[in-house]
């Protein structure tokens, strides 16, 4: 079965190497679903998170309503059910003796696998001791790649649990401890998030990470910001903070996103994202990580309409993404930019899908959706690009000035609170206000103003524009942040930059500080 599961994932995976065989493929799914042993569900639940192809997907479902068939459950209990556990303890660890050393295989945190070599003098190593390296090669090859076997299945956890925050589902809590709280990989992703028990009465309780609940709860869900009310969400932000707890993924500071008068008037579709200009191949690599299906756009017959494609809620909704080639894009075959145009609903209908006014769809839906368009906006937009202002009057000039500097979205709104909580705490506190969609720091030399939504900076007192090019490397991490959040840490690291500006020896930064000084 494992052989099976290889070979399916390396003729229809994206990015092996492999002459893609749809055929195949399909039929070594067939063959998994078939068999319904432990082994192929595991193989099927590996598939399931890493194959993009949307014929394949299609399949897949198949399969997996097949599969869970013959077990009497749904396929989404299958998929939880066959979470593979690699051999490791409840604690998501595990060792071997090598060579008169002891090898420890961990998952630290919610996205890193590390491997701890202890000497027998007891002293560690997160590299191989030569002994190891040069007398058990083989034992260190198979070590290394269940490590990279974790990594993926912990990946896959992520992006799977983080899904289920558009579902509202609910787990009986014996289901939930077997399959969530208790697995090796899974549970060190859900005790770190906010969980809501129920109790005999049917009430609701949010519990903290890695918190049990009192009493013998009846079921089991996520907790999500959209159902809270303010001031629970707030104290929730607060606790986060103060206790320095960082979630697998952005929950108690999760955006919400909430239907607009605006959106009620168009009724079947938001215009909230559109009119923006992205750089495309950054946003198809976008939609390809968050799970988005969607043609190349291109210049050949048909390639003119993009429209990006993802379920929500289980599966029973679809959100639908349009965006095109940018107007006067001159690029090659491949535009450079592309325009975003509007967000449309569709909602499964047996094994149609059909489109439903925005008021039609539950709120969870779409929230979630909105706030993965935002951060293919946020994330690809030019406004977001330090160098843009250097090219010149173009064609995008006056979008990228009115996006650089313009009102915040859901996400940036966020950042802002993030800020409010975390600055006092800093050592360039004195420096920093927040002013607006600004974080203005006060350095020696001159006041600056950084968007919290672009990062992008304007100089006091004439708003004359500093580029600042960030490295390609990631931040040093000595500030905590709750969740990751690159344009945060480029805030951050920008704030701290300028706070000592007379420190400052890069000449490019100098020469347009001092120019209006």
């Amino acid at each position: 079965m494992r052989h099976l599961g290889a070979l399916a994932l390396r003729t229809g995976g994206h990015g092996t190497g492999v002459i893609e065989d749809l055929k195949l493929v399909g039929a070594a799914i067939n063959a998994l679903a078939e068999t319904g042993d432990t082994a192929s569900l595991e193989a099927l639940w590996r598939l399931q998170s890493r194959i993009r192809h949307r014929a394949l997907r299609k399949q897949l479902d198949t399969a997996l309503v097949t599969a869970a068939g013959k077990q009497g459950i749904t396929a989404e209990q299958l998929i939880e059910r066959s979470v593979p556990d690699h051999g490791l303890a409840p604690d998501g660890s595990l060792e071997r003796e090598v060579g008169g050393h002891r090898v420890r295989v961990a998952i630290d945190g919610a996205g890193t696998v590390r491997l701890t070599f202890a000497r027998p003098d007891g002293t560690t190593s997160r590299t191989a001791p030569a002994a190891v390296k040069d007398g058990f090669p083989d034992e260190l090859r198979d070590l290394k790649s269940l490590a990279k076997e974790i990594r993926g299945t912990l990946s896959g956890e992520r992006a799977r649990v983080e899904a289920l925050m558009s579902a509202g589902r609910e787990w009986p809590y014996e289901e939930w401890c077997r399959y969530y709280r208790d697995h090796p990989v899974t549970g060190t992703l859900v005790r770190g998030l906010i969980r809501e028990f129920q109790d005999e009465g049917g009430e609701w309780h949010a519990v903290a990470p890695a918190a049990e609940p009192a009493g013998r709860p009846e079921r089991v869900r996520l907790w999500h910001p959209i159902r809270a009310s303010a001031e629970d969400i707030g104290e929730w932000r607060e606790r986060i903070v103060a206790e320095r707890l960082r979630q697998p993924f952005k929950q108690a500071f999760r955006e919400i996103y909430l239907l607009t008068p605006a959106e009620e008037e168009t009724g079947v579709y938001s215009n909230r994202f559109a009119a923006h200009i992205v750089h495309y191949k950054q946003l198809y690599a976008l939609f390809k990580e968050r799970g988005w299906q969607a043609d190349f756009l291109g210049r050949y017959d048909g390639g003119y309409d993009g429209q990006a494609r993802a379920e929500f809620g289980d599966g029973e909704w679809r959100a639908c993404f349009h965006h095109e080639p940018a107007a006067d894009d001159d690029g090659g075959y491949a535009p450079e930019y592309a325009a975003t145009d509007q967000v449309r609903f569709e909602r499964r209908d047996g094994r149609r899908l059909r489109a439903v006014p925005l008021a039609e769809v539950p709120p969870l839906v779409f929230s979630e959706a909105m706030r993965d368009v935002d951060l293919f906006v946020g994330v690809t937009s030019i406004a977001a690009d330090p160098e843009w202002a250097d090219r010149g009057e173009d064609g995008y000039g006056g979008y990228w000035r009115r996006a650089s500097f313009g009102a915040l979205t859901a996400s940036a709104e966020v950042r802002r609170e993030v800020l409010e909580r975390i600055l006092p705490r800093l050592k360039i506190a004195a420096r920093c206000t927040l002013e607006g969609r600004f974080l203005v720091v006060r350095g020696d030399l001159r006041t600056y103003r950084i968007h919290l939504g672009s990062a992008n900076i304007l100089m006091e007192p004439d708003d004359s524009y500093l580029c600042i090019v960030p490295s390609r490397g990631k931040g040093d991490g000595k500030v905590f942040l709750p969740f990751e959040d690159e344009r945060l840490s480029l805030i951050l690291s920008k704030a701290f930059l300028l706070a000592a500006d007379t420190d400052i020896t890069d000449e490019t930064i100098l020469r347009q500080i001092k120019r209006g000084a």
